[in-house]
């Protein structure tokens, strides 16, 4: 499809959901991509990607970063504590603070540094076993817990179950960012960005549609 198709279909989901162009950040999820697959979509000026593992971002974006002014990388996969300090100083956001130990963790970092990237908590609105993020009926404490050590959390980011309707899911984030005070909704990927968009989605996260099927070769 391309990153033109996928942002054209991007603006028109926004306006059919009578918001307006802009509203919407479109991450181009560029893991497990070929460094020239990921060069032409920033030659097509793309700015904004999402990266799930700190290390391979590391071995990627410093070096696009120095060549294309305005890059943003988010992480979009699971951190450990152990690679926090690591994805404080690459990551412009973090979108999967999910648990207190970690929460701590970049606080404590955020103090060190100076600074702290931009944060999303990721709720698990299927409640699978296999994935991460807080449990939906934890992420209220959770999100007071984050404000208390001084963490400001400016979104949620959810991965609706591959076999169930998207819908519900998009839903729930989006009542937990309201009765918090929260803007950013993380929701949608390739196949179902324009639903998320429909429930209020800032932000959809779209890697195959844009670059091809992922080599893991």
């Amino acid at each position: 499809m391309g990153f033109e198709e996928v942002n054209a279909r991007v603006e028109a989901a926004v306006e059919r959901s009578g918001r307006a162009i802009g509203d919407v950040t479109l991450i181009a999820v560029s893991k497990v991509q070929p460094n020239a697959r990921v060069a032409s979509v920033l030659e097509k000026g793309c700015r904004i990607f999402g990266e799930n593992r700190v290390q391979e971002a590391f071995e990627k974006w410093p070096d696009f970063k120095s060549r294309f002014d305005g890059v943003e990388v988010h992480l979009i996969g699971p951190l450990q504590t152990n690679k926090a300090r690591q994805a404080m100083e690459l990551f412009d956001v973090i979108q999967t603070v999910d648990r207190p130990k970690l929460a701590k963790t970049i606080a404590r970092l955020a103090v060190e540094l100076g600074h702290c990237p931009r944060l999303f908590v990721q709720v698990n609105t299927g409640e699978e076993v296999q994935k991460a993020g807080i449990l939906p009926r934890d992420a209220d404490a959770f999100i007071i817990e984050c404000r208390d050590m001084g963490l400001a959390v400016e979104g949620l980011m959810c991965i609706p179950p591959a076999d169930e309707d998207p819908a519900p899911h998009f839903d729930m984030l989006r009542e937990i960012a309201a009765r918090n005070g929260i803007a950013g909704l993380s929701m949608g990927m390739s196949g179902d960005f324009e639903v998320a968009i429909a429930h209020g989605a800032t932000h959809v996260r779209v890697g195959s549609a844009i670059f091809g099927d992922r080599d893991y070769g």
